[in-house]
């Protein structure tokens, strides 16, 4: 009877997350095509923040929108919820605010929940990453072997040509090798603007079409998609990447005790996670928020590591026209 009423509990926390992420979704989908990143971005927090009032936990933030000098809702050690059991958060009310100001592709708002101390307490630092989704060999990929090497392995276990792989890497300079290498073996890349978290996540999502995940993005994104792909049994590294001696100084005070550790997906995200994410605008994976006079609809993504569960939710909304919040 004990383990009936803790997987219904487990089952109800993890709809009430949907809810928040839905929030935070709603709030930034008045922002989207308006070019401004920012407002977009303020609108996301403080909807998401409001959603927590009413999650029955004892909750932590412990990835989420900076210091608390530097943010006034959803800062790192922020106390949040309505009291229950002790959890650690990891949060990106906005992920894509660019996406969201220009009305581009995959913007999302992103949480995810663990026991405490199940979190890796990442600073705002860059991550070298490399993640592949389920139903792969452990150690198929590994994030010190080359480009080509990890391409020739992964193509094996799919049983498929390298021609046949997409590897999903951010748009940026720093990325021109890892670009050169998947294309002189024949392999697809598919370049983001923007969106880590998803490009991650898509490895997960055969409608996609991302076999690989390849580069640096950012460290908080990372334990959120690390969290992501422990709920499917994906595969995931990762390594802080500091511009100055004061970046890894603040990683060792977090609690990293070496700072150029090759990180495991559990030394990411370990315990029992739960996840979720709304689109804001749509894309590959999530439809965005539709509006319409007075209401909108929600296409979220819900994920439980301890059933293996990975639920999607179309919500309909009904909307107060003064505050346009839910009714």
């Amino acid at each position: 009877m004990a383990n009936d009423v803790e997987k219904k509990t487990d089952r109800n926390l993890a709809m009430e997350l949907v809810r928040v992420t839905e929030a935070a979704a709603l709030a930034a989908s008045h922002w989207i095509g308006k070019g401004q990143k920012n407002e977009a971005d303020g609108a996301a927090v403080e909807g998401m923040r409001r959603a927590f009032d009413s999650v029955g936990i004892d909750g932590t933030v412990v990835i989420g929108e900076g210091e608390m000098d530097e943010a006034p809702m959803l800062y790192i050690g922020e106390k949040v919820g309505a009291g229950g059991p002790e959890m650690d958060i990891a949060v990106d009310p906005l992920e894509g605010t660019t996406l969201t100001a220009k009305a581009g592709p995959n913007a999302l708002a992103v949480l995810a929940l663990a026991e405490k101390g199940k979190f890796l307490h990442a600073p705002d630092v860059y991550m070298d990453k490399i993640a592949v989704g389920g139903g792969l060999p452990q150690g198929v990929v590994d994030l010190d072997a080359g480009v080509i090497e990890n391409l020739r392995n992964l193509a094996k276990a799919k049983k498929c040509d390298i021609s046949e792989l997409t590897a999903c890497v951010l748009d940026r300079d720093r990325h021109k090798e890892i670009i050169a290498k998947c294309r002189e073996v024949g392999a697809r890349v598919m370049l983001l603007s923007d969106g880590d978290v998803f490009g991650v996540m898509a490895t997960t999502m055969p409608e996609t079409g991302v076999d690989i995940y390849l580069g640096w993005g950012g460290a908080p994104e990372g334990v959120l998609a690390a969290a992501a792909l422990r709920c499917v049994d994906g595969q995931m590294q990762g390594r802080l990447i500091y511009e100055d001696d004061t970046q890894m100084q603040r990683a060792i005070a977090m609690g990293l005790a070496d700072p150029h550790q090759k990180l495991s997906i559990t030394d990411m995200a370990s315990g029992d996670v739960m996840f979720s994410a709304t689109g804001v605008t749509g894309g590959t994976m999530l439809k965005g928020v539709r509006r319409m006079p007075h209401a909108a609809v929600t296409h979220s993504i819900v994920m439980r590591s301890k059933s293996g569960t990975v639920r999607f939710v179309e919500a309909f909304h009904n909307f107060d026209m003064k505050t346009w919040t839910p009714s």
